[in-house]
């Protein structure tokens, strides 16, 4: 599950999960948050009503999206292939989420168990429990 979907759930921070305080740690110490658009989409595809909609877009607008290219795309289907040929399923979006940290040098803050084996494929730094 996206750490993002598990912060945004939450009204306050919850101290005893790793994720939830990693997340405001990065937060606060001016680290930068980044979103992918898929992610974005995600979040804001289960909202039920419009007003819901429109504040988590206005909630997340400060977030810079991350920018994918023809290159981050063609990375994400490679690291897929090496994958699954070593018996390593998940879905695209994680491999395209994988490849754009990759690209960009960037750890990911994940709850994510898929993340924990695409890992050992590529060069991704994994921020997890």
């Amino acid at each position: 599950m996206s750490v993002w979907s598990l912060v945004l759930r939450r009204p306050r921070v919850n101290e005893d999960d790793l994720h939830d305080r990693a997340f405001h740690w990065h937060l606060e110490s001016g680290d930068g948050l980044f979103l992918l658009g898929n992610i974005l989409q995600e979040l804001l595809d289960g909202l039920r009503s419009p007003k819901q909609f429109d504040r988590l877009l206005t909630l997340l607008d400060p977030y810079p999206l991350l920018e994918l290219n023809r290159q981050t795309y063609a990375a994400a289907a490679r690291l897929r292939s090496v994958c699954r040929a070593k018996g390593v399923n998940a879905g695209p979006i994680d491999f395209l989420i994988a490849a754009a940290c990759c690209e960009h040098g960037f750890p990911l803050l994940t709850a994510d168990k898929d993340f924990s084996r695409i890992v050992a494929h590529c060069d991704l730094l994994v921020l997890s429990d």
